[in-house]
């Protein structure tokens, strides 16, 4: 039977308050059983129940299932509805009803915020250059008692991070609120249910402890501090209806007051102070001075509803061991390098005592390797205050840290035993839902996806960052372009992505068109942050693409579309060729492994290659993009002209008649290769040989691709048939490659690829973090060639399995959870046995080979999920034929010929002999 088991709307979670959307599309993902062997939806119906108690019931046939139109009439400012979903298949068979899920708007009009006041502190918070310190704000309010309250809504944003509370309790679960967006345009309010907190009697109190987070903390590797004020502040209304009628507003206005309480610094590079003889004191009524607020009007038109999940907790991590330093210091393993911060679980001493919590990413020579934090202090401190009534576990509440070792200096021994139960790893990254999985018989390739899961988890907190850890965490376009397809299969990343893609545009107007280096843009004049950059600026096309592809979001396409076009008027071109215009450096396939430490642009492919075969690239998708929008068919045949132009200008600049190079690197061909830069088939056949030599001779199977590059050089071989030699690349365990850091411990994935020398130090670079998920954009080549899976219509309407066994790999398997569905792929390979054919002796030798070999057939079997309503196309290793397959589990099993394994590399004369040469080159030292 089938189930309607999801039901939510746009790109939020499901029962959400709070969305700026009148007209939210619906979307449900249904379950089944083999009893409901292609099951295809024929027609659905919706019922909409609003807040005022009207139902609107709609019927539609249409298979249809995923953003489809709201059916019912606007929904208004702060007005919540209950959505049912009921669908019929094509057999007749009715689902039940969906179970109620609620969706309920937020404050959608700037005179909905009438009244409100920007209200902060009328006297600076800046105690230090660079540094404030957090305030309290406070507001005391009246709820008539002998009332039922029917219903409580708080709408608050700030300029900082804010945490509030309501008669001393936590006001919802989003962490560092209200995230980071492009404030001078786009700043986003939340909304809580804050029913359950208020009392119905004449004392209710709300507290706001606001720090500076983004708004004015110190950012980047410049720390810029004050970027968009210099002043902390807060906006909130307390929107209270009661059961007799009456409504209750408490906005923030002169009447609220300030003060400092106890955190004395909170910056998120540098970590938080917390003092607790101050907290003691601003619990105890009277004993220190609220002061007055300055209040201002504000521009309401700024303030918007999220677009998704928010930063929460995720996960708790306990203390693996107990070290200490060489030094004499005691560091806490947690045996994973993740984001968030540590929690204290028992923890007193004298008054005035100091305990510093120091957090890295790695150990050098036993003690904390802080070298690659660069400026970032990365520290909290605990002032203790000496009484059995202080608190006795402390977490901080406006700092983060990416590490997996903590360095404890000052702790009182005497009083609590330094042990591990004492602490607790609070994993924190933006609440997006996973979606996709990936296993396989190789537990170092397990390893290597389970770091890239980690990496992005810890990247993504409010925007898609580089890294987690030092004096930067900025949102690189780059590095989110080359990795947008895996992220997009690892999670449901499209309500996050979608809200940076919206400051993207924002600023991107302000740089006239040419997208910068990181969004929010917060470089200023600092290098090259402004100028066009191919592969960072492509982001403006190439993701909003990818997500297309991952939600059937046509939507997003429109609204991005005169952000693509923006892009590629501002590259600046040739005027001869319409290629990139050759000046200045250009970053291109920044981090090439062969690029010096202090150097990591110095790569070897040519930089305007890289940029001119992307540019052709993008300029094609934007011709797919425009055919796919309606009103834009005569575009689209205009972009694809010039995409023909370009691409003929690429060739006579790049490519020889015979198929080489000009640039005889992996990355020039992977890229000509995947983006089908080569005119003719002769020309492909020799570029494919080419790029096996270099892989084979001048390598031996070793990375030599960058930002560029690597994304591609898997998709690029096993399109022209040659998986066996990208599955020996990533099965490589020397540096450079993706297995080295794995087998020198690492949980994530690492900027470098040797960001940590083989003997243990750290890369000697200016720029080395251990927690980098560009390169794990490797990732979506295990999904779609090892398991095979990926969509063929946006959404997953339609998905393929086209897998490519290799690798010495016994069985792999992939899970994804679609807008529609759950999609699962095994496979094995197996040996077949028949029965009488042992150790037969024939007058024949050969015939008594051709049985043995009979015997030790290998067979590749494959086991396919299909979710209801959807079609999977299924093509089995060496065969050509195409086998559709609609919903339920599906089996098939064939005979099985491995390509050449393991690949060899080309030898130089004076190799060792072949007794010398391992047995498992993949496993031992790469021959």
């Amino acid at each position: 039977m089938v189930i309607v088991a999801k039901v939510w709307c746009e790109h939020h979670e499901t029962n959400t308050i709070g969305i700026g959307t009148i007209e939210p599309r619906i979307s449900w993902a249904l379950t089944g059983d083999n009893s409901d062997k292609d099951w295809e939806q024929k027609r659905y119906e919706i019922i909409i129940q609003h807040q005022d108690g009207s139902v609107k019931s709609t019927t539609v046939n249409s298979s249809d299932s995923r953003l489809v139109p709201w059916p019912s009439r606007p929904l208004a400012s702060s007005e919540s509805a209950t959505i049912q979903v009921r669908v019929t298949g094509t057999d007749g068979q009715v689902s039940s009803w969906s179970t109620p899920t609620v969706v309920e708007t937020g404050l959608l009009h700037p005179q909905s915020w009438q009244g409100c006041l920007l209200v902060e502190p009328d006297e600076s918070t800046e105690q230090a250059a660079g540094k404030h310190r957090p305030v309290t704000f406070r507001r005391q309010f009246a709820v008539p008692a002998g009332v039922q309250i029917a219903r409580a809504r708080l709408y608050i944003t700030a300029h900082g991070i804010y945490n509030a509370c309501i008669n001393g309790h936590r006001v919802g679960d989003q962490l560092l609120a209200p995230g980071w967006t492009s404030y001078q345009q786009r700043l986003v309010y939340q909304t809580y249910d804050i029913a359950p907190q208020l009392i119905a009697c004449q004392d209710n109190e709300i507290q706001v402890d606001v720090a500076e987070g983004w708004f004015c903390g110190s950012l980047g590797f410049a720390r810029r501090s004050n970027i968009y004020g210099n002043r902390l502040g807060l906006l909130a209304i307390i929107h209270v209806e009661l059961e007799d009628g009456q409504i209750l507003r408490i906005s923030t206005d002169d009447r609220w007051r300030w003060t400092f309480g106890g955190i004395v610094e909170a910056g998120l590079l540098d970590g938080e102070t917390y003092d607790m003889r101050a907290s003691l004191s601003i619990q105890q009524p009277g004993s220190i001075s609220w002061k007055r607020v300055q209040t201002s009007p504000y521009d309401f038109d700024r303030l918007v509803a999220p677009d998704g999940p928010p930063i929460r907790k995720t996960q708790d991590l306990q203390v693996q061991q107990v070290l200490r330093s060489p030094s004499g210091k005691p560091i806490l393993d947690f045996g994973q390098n993740f984001v968030g911060w540590m929690r204290v679980q028992q923890m007193k001493g004298p008054a005035g005592a100091q305990i510093r919590f120091r957090f890295a990413e790695v150990l050098e020579n036993g003690e904390i390797g802080t070298r690659p934090l660069r400026s970032a202090k990365c520290q909290d401190t605990v002032i203790l205050d000496g009484t059995d009534a202080g608190i006795r576990s402390w977490e901080p509440k406006f700092t983060f840290h990416g590490f997996r070792y903590v360095e404890i200096d000052g702790w009182p021994d005497a009083t609590i035993p330094l042990v591990a139960s004492n602490f607790v790893g609070v994993v924190i990254h933006s609440d997006i839902a996973r979606t996709g999985q990936f296993r396989c018989s190789n537990p170092l390739l397990n390893r290597l996806h389970e770091n890239i899961v980690w990496s992005m988890r810890g990247n993504f907190v409010g925007i898609p960052t580089d890294c987690p850890q030092r004096d930067e965490r900025l949102g690189w376009t780059g590095d989110l372009n080359v990795f947008g397809e895996t992220a997009s299969y690892l999670y449901d990343v499209s309500g996050m992505l979608s809200s940076w893609l919206k400051d993207l545009i924002v600023e991107q107007s302000a740089a006239g068109g040419v997208v910068p280096l990181v969004i929010p843009y917060i470089l200023g004049d600092i290098g090259p942050g402004k100028a066009a950059e191919a592969i960072w600026g492509d982001v403006a096309v190439m993701l909003p693409w990818t997500l297309y592809q991952a939600t059937g979001d046509k939507l997003l396409l429109s609204r991005q579309y005169p952000s693509m076009k923006a892009w590629l008027r501002a590259i600046p071109r040739s005027s001869t060729t319409g290629l990139w215009q050759v000046s200045g450096h250009k970053l291109a396939d920044w981090l090439d492994p062969s690029a010096p430490p202090d150097d990591p642009a110095n790569a070897m492919t040519d930089m305007y290659l890289v940029c001119d075969a992307f540019l052709v690239h993008v300029t094609t998708l934007v011709a797919q993009i425009a055919a796919v929008l309606d009103n834009y068919k005569e575009e689209a045949s205009e972009y694809a002209a010039q995409a023909q132009a370009l691409r003929h200008a690429f060739a006579t600049e790049y490519i020889t008649p015979s198929g080489r190079l000009a640039c005889d690197t992996q990355t020039a061909y992977a890229l000509a290769i995947h983006f089908d830069l080569l005119p003719t088939a002769e020309q492909q056949r020799h570029a494919v040989e080419r790029l096996a030599l270099l892989i084979r001779q001048r390598s031996r199977f070793k990375i030599s691709t960058g930002f560029a590059g690597t994304p591609y050089l898997g998709h690029s071989l096993t399109k022209v048939g040659m998986a066996n030699v990208f599955y020996r690349m990533l099965l490589h365990r020397e540096r450079p490659s993706w297995l080295y850091p794995v087998t020198m411990g690492a949980t994530t994935v690492w900027e470098r690829w040797d960001s940590m020398l083989p003997d243990g130090s750290i890369n000697p670079g200016d720029m080395t973090s251990f927690n980098h998920y560009a390169f794990g954009s490797v990732a979506s080549w295990m999904h779609r060639s090892i398991c095979g899976l990926r969509p063929v219509e946006p959404g997953w309407k339609v998905f393929a399995v086209e897998p490519v066994p290799g690798g010495g790999l016994r069985w792999a398997e992939a899970e994804y959870q679609s807008a529609f569905g759950f999609c699962r792929v095994r496979w094995e390979i197996r040996n077949g046995y028949s029965s009488g054919c042992g150790n037969t002796q024939g007058e024949e030798e050969e015939e008594a080979q051709d049985i043995a070999d009979a015997q030790q057939q290998q067979r590749f079997w494959l086991q396919v999920l299909v979710p209801p309503n959807t079609k999977c196309q299924v093509r089995l290793p060496g065969s050509s034929e195409l086998l559709i397959t609609g919903s339920g589990c599906s089996e098939w099993e064939i005979g099985y010929f491995p390509q050449e394994w393991p690949v060899r590399a080309l030898q130089p004369p004076f190799r060792p002999p072949d007794d010398q040469i391992p047995d498992d080159p993949v496993l031992e030292h790469g021959w």
